[in-house]
């Protein structure tokens, strides 16, 4: 992974468009996903592959093995927290996702997960706290703003 590559597309990010922000997170996102290892590699595409087809258990095997081999590759510690998430082991899924964003924290795509999360928690100042955080790093990342703004309705237009 290229961590001049990366800040500099995470520069571009906050300054550009909604098109051209899309485009620019994506290549965020694939730099994330290569971990430098193809059996690394492989096995995050094994895992994210069962994540698609619903086998959350398979999912979270794969993924085990992934962190076990490469505790560092950020992103075996995010998809890992989407598959306990959808398990329903809430505890495992936001230990990983702290793990990835002390290894990653610019990764909008794992705050976001954080934030999604700590709201099924019934933690909604938190949720806006790691929303607001996925603003500042993508301004135009998915619904943010609309999320921001439910969110704020919510807990009655408090500063936080």
């Amino acid at each position: 992974m290229d961590q001049a590559r990366l800040d500099q597309l995470y520069a571009q990010l906050k300054q550009a468009e909604p098109a051209e922000a899309k485009k620019i997170g994506n290549e965020i996102i694939l730099e994330l996903s290569r971990s430098g290892s193809s059996a690394m590699d492989l096995l995050l595409k094994r895992g994210r592959d069962a994540l698609e087809a619903g086998e959350t258990q398979a999912a979270i095997e794969h993924l085990t093995a992934l962190t076990d081999h490469a505790p560092e590759f950020a992103e075996g510690w995010h998809l890992r927290a989407v598959a306990y998430r959808q398990a329903e082991l809430f505890g495992q899924a936001v230990s990983d996702l702290e793990r990835a964003l002390t290894l990653r924290p610019r990764n909008f795509e794992a705050i976001y997960g954080l934030g999604v999360l700590l709201e099924e928690l019934n933690r909604p100042e938190m949720a806006y706290e790691a929303y607001s955080r996925v603003f500042e790093i993508h301004p135009h990342y998915e619904d943010i703003s609309d999320v921001l703004d439910r969110l704020s309705a919510t807990l009655g237009g408090e500063d936080l």
